[in-house]
């Protein structure tokens, strides 16, 4: 990852937070909870560009589509497809512009159709254009109506598109549910830590109960039970993204949100009960 003026600031805000909560609340309760605000401030410009980056690919596909459409009437018109490209890279399609003015450029320079579009999918890194421009590909060696290929690859990108928005609204019910069960079991996990395994450790000293009960001290436990929350955030945060967007590299955002807010509950309650 490029590393930019956010991600700096970012460091330095968080390592300035982090000394600065050392050195004033040192031997505080508070002293980890703010070590990991400081943490979230550094990490947050990283998560935002990994956001930026995603929904910028979105964009991507989205514009290709209507790409495609405007290509499909200017090839009907009669043009050459590599003259249709040229003629359309003045239009704005978003983050995709740069994109179609390269693969212009590089079919002016008499680069064959096929080896502009293999670079246009490579740069574009979307696998739904990679699939797409395949086709493309595929029809203008054959020689077929490129036309009609075209259509079609616009209503299969149109397609997908349309599954894939249809699949997040209907699946929204169970990604909320997915936040809740896991709010749930946070609040399970710090319940047993202060209340109950406190409460069988003073039954044990206090009313002769089993040496292997009464030897139970809450502290050993803490540190497991925060390991399992840890854990568990991470892992439901990546099924969450499977579920939600099918695929595990969009579920970083959800593990990124439940990690915070893990260690947000998590030191916050430490700081106030114990």
């Amino acid at each position: 990852m490029k590393f930019e003026r956010m991600h700096w600031l970012g460091l330095g805000i968080g390592v300035l937070g982090m000394l600065g909560s050392v050195l004033i609340f040192w031997g505080s309760k508070l002293l980890y909870f703010l070590l990991v605000i400081s943490l979230i401030v550094g990490v947050l410009p990283f998560m935002i560009s990994f956001l930026l980056g995603q929904t910028k690919q979105k964009e991507k596909e989205e514009k290709f589509l209507e790409f495609v459409r405007d290509l499909v009437e200017t090839v009907r018109s009669g043009t050459p497809i590599s003259k249709a490209i040229m003629n359309l890279r003045t239009r704005n399609y978003g983050s995709l512009t740069p994109h179609v003015k390269k693969l212009a450029n590089q079919l002016s320079i008499g680069i064959t159709l096929t080896a502009a579009l293999q670079n246009f999918a490579k740069d574009t890194k979307s696998r739904v254009i990679s699939r797409a421009v395949s086709l493309i590909s595929e029809a203008e060696r054959a020689g077929g109506k490129i036309e009609t290929i075209l259509d079609s690859v616009a209503g299969s990108v149109n397609q997908i598109e349309q599954l894939r928005k249809e699949r997040k609204a209907a699946i929204s019910n169970l990604v909320t549910q997915g936040y809740l069960i896991f709010f749930v079991f946070i609040i399970i996990m710090l319940v047993l830590e202060f209340k109950i395994l406190p409460l069988v450790s003073d039954l044990g000293g206090s009313e002769g109960l089993a040496i292997s009960v009464s030897n139970v001290n809450p502290e050993q436990f803490s540190m497991p039970l925060f390991v399992m929350l840890l854990v568990q955030s991470f892992f439901a945060g990546l099924v969450i993204g499977k579920i939600s967007e099918g695929s595990i590299k969009n579920g970083f955002k959800h593990s990124f949100i439940l990690l915070a807010l893990t260690l947000l509950v998590t030191t916050g309650a430490k700081a106030l009960f114990r």
